[in-house]
């Protein structure tokens, strides 16, 4: 598959894994098990200077190897964290490619649960910004890469928009980003996917209830039945938008792809079950020439469990986009 001077393996679904939703829920019902027990991290911990007290957490690796290659920095997706299968598998990839890895955890998730005032969503591109700027200047001596999946993906590219020319980084790959958040929450409401709305419903349902509610805000809480409803009542007012709709308007990354300045890789399924593709396919991807688009007919949301090779096909092509565009 070549996209513009650069040519990767095309995907092809490994069996027994086809068609979007086997793709897509792979990772949930096997949830493989990779091991980085032989490369042993450590915490790092990214305190916010909003003076709410919270601290981003995050574990580092350092490959074996001598290597002298860029930190890689891992986001995860919604209801996700540090321990997310997918980011675990890209870790050891990258690992074993030489890089070394950060695998962060946004406000509230995973290890944060219980230690902070506010939670991560889509549009906390500062939270990123600040985690940049607090890095140890010996870690982000040999350079920064960011790796974002899902919202985690649409966060970063927000975020590589916002700062331009002055983004800290020297490259980037986005994997299952919502762009468009509206249209992403749509796909989800749909009645095919109603036992996916359930299960990231109750799952965020869950994470918000370890965060500083009050009374009137547990009872919101309880009394929410959509996705759209807890954008609306829960997350809108606590992050200071006004309402479900503001929130998607002022968060998705889509205004902000003309404006990134770095070599970024937009790594999208046409039949990803979670977002529709035309959000993708009506951007004018020519009209920047940083981003690279590179969209597979098959793979589902952050599946892209292909044939070849048990590393997932996005890996894989992260891997080497990141190796054409090290300093």
């Amino acid at each position: 598959m070549a996209v513009g001077q650069l040519i990767f393996p095309p995907f092809r679904s490994r069996p027994p894994w086809w068609g979007r939703d086997l793709q897509t829920l792979r990772n949930s019902i096997l949830s493989p098990q990779v091991q980085l027990a032989d490369i042993p991290g450590r915490r790092i911990e990214f305190p916010m200077g909003d003076g709410s007290g919270d601290v981003l957490l995050g574990t580092l690796h350092i490959p074996k190897s001598k290597v002298d290659y860029p930190l890689v920095i891992l986001i995860h997706g919604l209801t996700g964290s540090e321990g997310s299968s997918y980011v675990m598998a890209s870790a050891r990839h990258l690992l074993d490619r030489g890089y070394h890895v950060l695998r962060l955890n946004l406000r509230g998730a995973g290890p944060s649960q219980g230690q902070c005032r506010y939670h991560y969503h889509a549009g906390r591109s500062e939270d990123l910004r600040q985690v940049i700027g607090r890095m140890d200047g010996r870690l982000a001596a040999r350079g920064l890469l960011l790796v974002g999946y899902s919202l985690g993906g649409n966060l970063l590219l927000k975020y590589l928009g916002e700062a331009g020319r002055r983004a800290m980084v020297l490259g980037a790959a986005s994997i299952s980003a919502p762009i468009d958040l509206d249209a992403a929450r749509r796909a989800i409401m749909r009645p095919r996917n109603t036992l996916y709305h359930r299960y990231l419903l109750s799952r965020l349902k869950n994470e918000t209830r370890s965060l500083p509610l009050d009374a009137a805000e547990r009872r919101d809480l309880a009394a929410v039945r959509t996705l759209y409803e807890f954008d609306d009542r829960i997350l809108a007012p606590r992050a200071g938008f006004t309402g479900a709709q503001d929130y998607y308007r002022r968060a998705m990354a889509l205004p902000y792809l003309g404006d990134v300045a770095v070599p970024t890789l937009i790594i999208q399924a046409k039949d990803d079950p979670w977002i529709p593709f035309r959000t993708y396919d009506d951007f004018a991807w020519a009209s920047n020439r940083r981003l690279v688009p590179l969209f597979s007919p098959g793979g589902g949301h952050v599946g892209f469990h292909g044939r070849g090779a048990a590393i997932p096909w996005h890996d894989r092509c992260m891997a080497d986009f990141f190796e054409r565009n090290r300093a």
